[in-house]
Formats: structure tokens, sequence, C-alpha cells
């Protein structure tokens, strides 16, 4: 089904974001819709050839262990050697570096299509936000080492943070980096350091799809009294590469410290390593001493910062692999649902059992169900494209637009990673239920799309961590401004729809869910507590999420023609059911989820133990 997928993505770029118009700004002049369309249209064929395949088969023969190495089936080699030779791995990267300077926008789209044929393969997401960080947060000489190598394709990056006693709660990890002994500040890759610990949850953290794995990992550099400074602040980051690496970028024929614990054996996601690697544990001692050697990135305790420019691209990335798995299962259920006769029409001539069957998309419960998909999925496709759009903004508009762009991704970035996590997996639960116990079987690919989408609600920070996010600090930060900005957006397009009468009734009920947002934020912090406010996060967040993919809905129907013929085109008809319903069965839903944040109810925050 890429061919809906590509007329859908035309669509949003061209009609809704104006794409094309990008061309106009001095870093995308060598750039055209041509150039866009020639992208895509690469990006669309090696996902048919290279990926849909193999979707099935990487899910049912799993990453294993040899003793020696970890192997993978031979299509995954294939598929990331071919997305590696398309140069998508630099798309977006200045000329220099051997990129195409493509922008985000069109980088993002493009990888759409990897991500709907088979997330479980991958597009080499973590590489790429490994070399980005390094990029913004690196010396020349990590740039020209390590980045550069992975966007070439040689080297693949992972991030290492979680470790298995604290979970997502680093400021209680407990990895240690020391001073690699004399001259370890003068090294030419960085201030040099060994490590000591243990990680857990790596993707990709192990294989022999690349020539080398370069780890970043967030580790603690002891105090003067040789305690672990306390705390988020104490962290540092360091490249740790599981082979290790001359300035020339040429490995030097010695492993690091870097071991293979184990391979987690996952619901979905199959076909991407997952592992714990164990750092500095003497498996492979380098010059006859335990310890990974690691090289410092940044300054000293100041980590975690550096690995959050890591962490929200990936976040946006998660929030697109789950949109691309829902539609996948929309697409799915939708020619299953074309297909398949059952039952009669409700009424009186449907009693009779010597009327022909029905196709079961001419019953209404099952429309229900296809146009929820639509809804959530073409919905939240628009949402993660809107937020490369801000990135490419941010990248190259004004200092005025620059600055609003990155406050308005401050504001976005959990809903863009939450929202798709939530109702695209919805979107994949629907999908199974079109096809009955059909659909629970593995003779038909929904459950496997489920399967794969339920690791994006845990995924770079599980639900209640975005929720947090949201309400505790992206809301409030910079005295509001986020949010007024978004706002202000949210009120131009209800502006702009209230004067065309098909879409008033919209745009009065976006704003009054507009309304209702403002006075739950407020009253979440009237009392100043974190925890009075913060105790219904994750219903703020949902109905947050409600309200902004209301306005994206309505947004893109402003984009769509009212008048005749374009008002006939059966896409133009979908795509506008797909925004009624989403406002009159979903944006009714925030009352409920609001009522227990305004109130700041107390039930789940004071329950005791035992009452469980």
């Amino acid at each position: 089904m890429t061919t809906s997928l590509r007329h859908t993505l035309d669509f949003l770029l061209y009609q809704w974001l104006g794409a094309e118009t990008l061309q106009q700004r001095p870093r995308f002049a060598d750039h055209s819709r041509e150039t866009f369309d020639a992208v895509l249209d690469t990006c669309e064929r090696i996902a048919r050839e290279k990926y849909a395949p193999f979707n099935r088969l990487v899910d049912t023969q799993e990453p294993h262990f040899d003793g020696e190495k970890v192997i993978l089936p031979q299509c995954t080699h294939d598929a990331n050697r071919a997305y590696a030779e398309s140069g998508m791995l630099s798309a977006a990267q200045d000329y220099d570096e051997g990129g195409m300077q493509l922008p985000c926008t069109i980088e993002t789209a493009a990888n759409s299509f990897f991500a709907m044929a088979s997330a479980s393969i991958g597009s080499s997401l973590l590489t790429k936000g490994n070399a980005n960080l390094l990029l913004v947060h690196g010396t020349d000489m990590q740039k020209a080492v390590f980045a550069r190598n992975e966007f070439n394709g040689r080297f693949s990056g992972t991030m290492c943070l979680s470790e298995p006693q604290a979970g997502s709660s680093l400021s209680d990890i407990t990895t240690r980096a020391m001073p690699d002994g004399e001259g370890f500040e003068t090294d030419p890759l960085g201030p040099r350091y060994r490590l000591k610990g243990n990680k857990m949850w790596i993707s990709s953290g192990e294989h022999e799809l690349t020539e080398n794995i370069i780890h970043l990992v967030l580790a603690k550099i002891p105090g003067p009294d040789g305690k672990l400074i306390p705390g988020t602040r104490g962290i540092s980051l360091f490249i740790v590469p599981k082979k290790l690496v001359g300035t020339d970028g040429q490995l030097t024929g010695v492993r690091n410290d870097v071991a293979l614990a184990g391979l987690n054996h996952k619901l979905g996601w199959r076909g991407t390593t997952n592992t714990l690697l164990n750092f500095g544990e003497g498996k492979f001692p380098v010059n006859g001493q335990a310890g990974a050697v690691g090289y410092l990135v940044g300054k000293p305790h100041e980590g975690l910062r550096c690995m959050f420019h890591m962490m929200n691209e990936a976040r946006i990335g998660v929030g697109t692999a789950a949109v691309m798995l829902g539609l996948a299962g929309y697409y799915a259920s939708l020619d299953y649902a074309k297909n398949r006769p059952q039952g009669r029409p409700v009424g009186v001539a449907g009693k009779d059992p010597a009327q022909p069957q029905v196709r079961i998309i001419e019953h209404a419960d099952v429309k229900r169900m296809l146009l929820a998909q639509k809804s959530y999925c073409e919905g939240g496709l628009a949402l993660e494209l809107y937020c490369a759009r801000l990135v490419d903004e941010q990248a190259t508009g004004d200092a005025g637009a620059a600055d609003e762009a990155r406050l308005l991704l401050e504001v976005l970035t959990p809903i863009a990673k939450s929202w798709p996590s939530e109702w695209c997996l919805e979107a994949n639960s629907l999908a199974i239920q079109i096809h009955g116990g059909y659909g629970y079987t593995r003779d038909f690919p929904v459950e496997q799309y489920w399967r794969d989408n339920r690791l994006n609600m845990i995924h770079e920070g599980t639900h209640g961590i975005q929720a947090t996010d949201l309400l505790g600090r992206k809301v409030l930060m910079e005295g509001g401004k986020g949010l007024m900005l978004l706002a202000a957006r949210i009120n131009a397009t209800i502006e702009r729809a209230i004067q065309q009468p098909a879409l008033a009734a919209h745009a009065n009920a976006l704003g009054q869910a507009l309304q209702q947002v403002g006075a739950a934020t407020k009253a979440a912090w009237a009392t100043g507590e974190p925890a009075d406010a913060l105790a219904n996060a994750v219903p703020y967040m949902q109905a947050f999420g409600h309200m902004v993919l209301a306005w994206i809905w309505l947004d893109v129907g402003l984009a769509i023609p009212q008048s005749p013929p374009a008002d006939t085109q059966p896409a133009n008809q979908g795509k506008l059911a797909a925004m009624r319903y989403f406002f009159h069965y979903e944006l009714p839903k925030i009352g409920a989820w609001l009522a227990v944040v305004q109130t700041r109810d107390a039930t789940c925050a004071t329950l005791a133990e035992d009452a469980f």
C-alpha cells in the first residue's frame, strides 16, 4: 500500500506544509520538488524491495549469539547496506559532511517508507542521532573519526543510558569513569577514561552489520573523595567504541572491553538486537587492564545535557515509527475489509438469509474502526511532519522564527512521541479486530504490527515520563512562552476555519478544548505542589495530545479544497471524514481526562499500598 502512503505524503508535504518553498532558503537552494520526489522515489523502492518482503522473516528468525558473535538474517545485512548506500544516513547533513542538505521535513517523509515496510529491520535511527550529537557536542577529531564514519555507514551507533538497577531513573546510574593514566587529558580523540558498569536495553548493541559500533555511554566521574556525585548533575558522556580506532578512522585491531551479557527476547521488534552490555569487566582487557576505553564528550558532568540532543531526536523518530506501524495495520485491514464477505445489511432485507453476503466494509461499525485508524494515523503523520518542519525552521529561519520553532518543539516533542505510541497502537488493535479471529493468528500481518508497536509507549521514555516532562516542565518553561506560542498558532487556525461554514463547528470545538486545557493547566498547579499537579499528568497529556491532533486535523482540513470538483474526490472526502470523526468521536473525550486534572484528584496518589 505504498501508493496510498505516497499520495498522503504528497498532500501533506506540498498542499499542506508547502515543503517546496524551502528551496528559497540558501541551505536548500540546490533542491526542487523534483529532487525531493526523487529521494522519495528511491526510498520507496528500497523499502519495497529490501525491507517489506522480509518483515515476517526477521520476526521469526530472531538474533542469536553463537558464542562469538550475534547472528542476524542475511536480509538484514542487505537492507542495512542498501540504506547506507542510498545516502540517507547523512541526507540532512552539510555537503562538507558528505550529505545532501535535505530538509528534515523531506528526510522524515522519506524514512517513513522504511518504518512502514519493516520497523523491526530499522533504518539506523540511533546511528544518525549518535552522529548528530557528536556534530554538536564533539571535538573536530571526534566528528572526523566517529560521526563521519557513522554517516558513511562504516560504523553504527547506540545510546547507553539505562542500567538494570536504575531503569529510567538516570540519577541512580552507577557506571563509573576513571581517568586512564597519565596524559589522559591529551589523547587526540578526547580525554580518555576507563569505564566500568552495566547498561541495559541497548538497541543494536551487538551485531556484525558494520565494521564498528560506537556506544554513547552515560557514566559518572568520581569526585575528589572518590565517591560518585549524586543525581543527574554528576553524569558525563563518553564515546566507547566496540573496537578501538586510530585518529585516521581505521580500526587498530584491538577489541575494547565491552562484552555482550545477553540478548533480550522481546514481544516485538525482534529483528533488532536488544542487549545487556558489560563495560570494563575484563573480558577484553586493553593493554592488560580491565576497563572499557572511553573518550569524554563535552565537559565533565554535562553528559545529560548533551544526551538530550539525541534523546529528543529519537523521541520524534519513535513517534514516526509508531505512526507508520499504525498505517501498515490500517492499510492491511482496509484491504481485508474490502474483500471479506460476511453478514447482511441491517434492516428487514438483511434478515433474509437468501440475500447475498456483503463485504464487511459495508457495515457501519467496521467503517467506524477504519475511520478511527485513519484519523489516528494520518493525523499522527501530519504531526510528525509538522515537527520536522519546525526543525527546518529552527535551522534556517530568522532569529525570531528559529526561537519560536525551538519553543514549539519543546512543547510538542512529548506529544510527538507519546500520542502516536498510544493511539496508533490502538489503531493496530482495531486492525486486528477488523480481521476477527484471523487477525489473532500469524496468517495475517496485523498481529505483528501490534506487537512491534507496543514497544513505542516504552521506547525513549515511558508515557509517565513524557507526561511529567510536559506538565512539569514544558508548559511552564520560560514563563509558559512555548504554551502561549502553541495557543497562538491554534487560534490562528481557528480564525481561518471559522470563516468556512463546513469547518466553523470544528473551529468552535477546538476553541473550547484550548480553553479547557488552559484552565486545567492552571488548576493543576494551583497549590504550587508538584505532587498535586503531576499525580494526573498522563490524563493531562492525553487531553493535550487530543487537542493538538484536533488542531492538526483542522489545519489539514483547511488545505483541502472546499469547492467542486476537488471536494468530490474520494481522497479529499476521506480526509474530511477522518477530520469529522476526530472532532465527533475523539475530541469530546478530553472532558473526562481534564476533570481529574482540574480537581487534582488524589485517588491514585494517596491509595495505600496494602489496599491493592
